[in-house]
């Protein structure tokens, strides 16, 4: 996503580093400001193509160290169904 787009509506958002291929979207919610919206299946590619880990390491380390991290009201979310049908 560009960063103009980013610094533009989500300005205080948390944005992972090394994930920005990763960003779907920018999501909002009455009282908290924007945030921004990770694929985790992204995420997941990421770190098994970029960091030579498993499957299984990926999914540990994303569980462990991004979906477990809080940083304030505007920590980032993640999208892990993309669609019913």
């Amino acid at each position: 996503m560009n960063k103009d787009i980013l610094n533009e509506f989500a300005e205080d958002a948390v944005i992972l580093d090394g994930f920005d291929n990763c960003i779907i979207g920018i999501t909002e919610e009455f009282g908290v400001g924007p945030r921004i919206l990770y694929s985790k299946d992204m995420i997941l590619e990421t770190l098994t193509e970029n960091q030579n880990m498993t499957y299984h390491e990926s999914l540990e380390y994303y569980e462990y160290n991004i979906l477990g991290l809080y940083a304030g009201e505007q920590t980032p979310i993640f999208l892990i169904l993309n669609g019913f049908n």
